[in-house]
């Protein structure tokens, strides 16, 4: 994550063990727009408002411009792009395989 959150960094280990299950928290966190990505779409509004905070909201529309596939449910898509005043959502990303 940024440099800025070290304050906040045990609070964001603990939201990646939680929300990123299958790899351990510093990874996760090596990964911003992944853990991004998971705390929009599975997180609690008290997590998306620490990464908020952690990250900037800069950095939650940059995962929206280019998510990591298969992360985001149609909801969360377009409840986020309404939420930051994008006009048109694009297609929801999909993993291929």
């Amino acid at each position: 994550m940024t440099t800025g959150t070290s304050h906040r960094e045990g609070e964001l280990r603990e939201v990646a063990r939680q929300l990123v299950w299958w790899q351990d928290p510093e990874t996760s966190l090596a990964q911003p727009g992944r853990l991004i990505a998971q705390v929009m779409t599975l997180g609690t509004w008290t997590d998306v408002e620490l990464v908020r905070e952690a990250c900037g909201e800069d950095a939650m529309r940059a995962v929206l411009a280019s998510p990591p596939p298969g992360v985001f449910d149609a909801r969360s898509w377009s409840y986020w792009h309404v939420r930051f005043g994008f006009e048109h959502a694009l297609p929801l990303p999909r993993r291929f395989g």
